[in-house]
């Protein structure tokens, strides 16, 4: 009886310890996963660690949703799609190991779309509302790059590395999160193409999503440090 009641005093402290950092802890976790994915592709480690990152990352997205049914329901769907993602291809299908890419990259999206939500719901700005925005903009490169690599996967061709002799090279899940986030800033080397119309359409949403992103938050951020609680309303200025 002790022993249940100082577990759940410790669990009870942890989740009130988590609970107010939860997306501080989501942005540096994605951060980890960022740097960690070149360094691996450079010591020519394959995809399993990378994809152990993601499922890290996932899990913090996960964590930060603050409704108990949906954080519930979305950790299951999660751990599903990662049960089914760490299984032999062999055994599942390439199909099936396919959709949980895109199952996992959609959960994630969807726990974005949380952090989105306690960004601007509050009047007043603090840390961790810039880094729940931090967070999502992150979240969504990856999650963006996880789609590619499933396009990829499913239509091979549908994606072009530039070589030296103008044909196209491997596409590899490090290759498919950088050029998310060369999408998602819209800086277009053009050292990687999309050449199916899949492709093209999901990089043109990105593209599009990303920048609009940037300006709503921007413009939601900087007027809620203007208009703090407490402040009279601006008054228009009376014409001459």
């Amino acid at each position: 009886m002790v022993r249940h009641v100082a577990g759940r005093a410790r669990s009870g402290w942890l989740a009130s310890a988590y609970g107010p950092r939860r997306y501080a802890v989501l942005f540096y976790t994605l951060l980890l996963t960022l740097g960690a994915a070149p360094l691996l592709a450079a010591l020519r480690f394959n995809t399993d660690l990378l994809q152990i990152l993601l499922a890290f990352s996932l899990l913090a997205a996960v964590l930060g949703v603050p409704a108990q049914r949906w954080r519930v329901l979305l950790m299951l769907l999660g751990a599903v799609a990662v049960g089914v993602r760490a299984a032999p291809t062999s055994a599942v299908g390439l199909g099936l190991a396919t959709g949980a890419l895109v199952a996992g990259a959609a959960i994630a999206l969807l726990a974005a779309a949380s952090a989105i939500r306690f960004a601007m719901r509050d009047r007043v700005v603090d840390a961790e509302h810039i880094y729940a925005a931090l967070s999502v903009y992150l979240l969504s490169g990856v999650c963006f790059g996880v789609l590619h690599w499933a396009i990829e996967n499913a239509w091979p061709g549908s994606f072009g590395e530039v070589g030296a002799g103008g044909t196209g090279a491997g596409f590899s899940l490090p290759t498919a999160i950088y050029f998310s986030f060369v999408t998602l800033a819209t800086l277009g080397y053009g050292d990687v193409v999309p050449k199916s119309e899949m492709a093209r359409g999901v990089a043109v949403l990105e593209a599009v999503g990303g920048q609009l992103y940037v300006a709503v938050m921007i413009a939601r951020l900087v007027g809620a440090q203007l208009q703090r609680p407490g402040d009279p309303p601006a008054r228009p200025r009376a014409e001459a």
